[in-house]
C-alpha cells in the first residue's frame, strides 16, 4: 500500500497508509486534531538497503576514477575443476 503524507495548519505532519483508491484529500490530524491536508511528496521508488548504493556508488566512481596498481594481483592455489560424468556436459566449452 502506498504512504501519503498529510500536514496540519500548526505544523504537524505524519504518514498514513491508504490504498490509491480509497486516499482522502483531507483527515483529521493525529497530533492536535485539526484538518490535515495531503502532502506532495517524492515517492520511496528503491527498496535497496545501503549496501546496494555503496556498490553501485564505488562502481560508479571506479569508472571514472580506476584505483592505481603498482604490480600484479598474485595467484592463489588453484580450484581443482569437478569431475562429471554427464555425457551432455561434454560438448559444452571449456574455460
Amino acid at each position: 500500500m502506498p504512504s501519503y503524507s498529510f500536514r496540519c495548519e500548526e505544523g504537524c505532519q505524519y504518514d498514513a497508509l491508504f490504498s490509491m483508491t480509497e486516499v482522502p484529500s483531507e483527515m483529521a490530524c493525529r497530533a492536535c486534531g485539526g484538518l490535515a491536508k495531503r502532502a506532495i511528496t517524492a515517492p520511496h521508488l528503491s527498496a535497496a538497503g545501503g549496501s546496494a548504493y555503496g556498490l553501485i556508488d564505488s562502481a560508479a566512481r571506479s569508472a571514472h576514477e580506476p584505483a592505481v596498481v603498482s604490480s600484479l594481483p598474485t595467484a592463489g592455489p588453484r580450484r581443482s575443476q569437478p569431475v562429471t560424468r554427464n555425457p551432455l556436459h561434454a560438448k559444452l566449452p571449456r574455460p
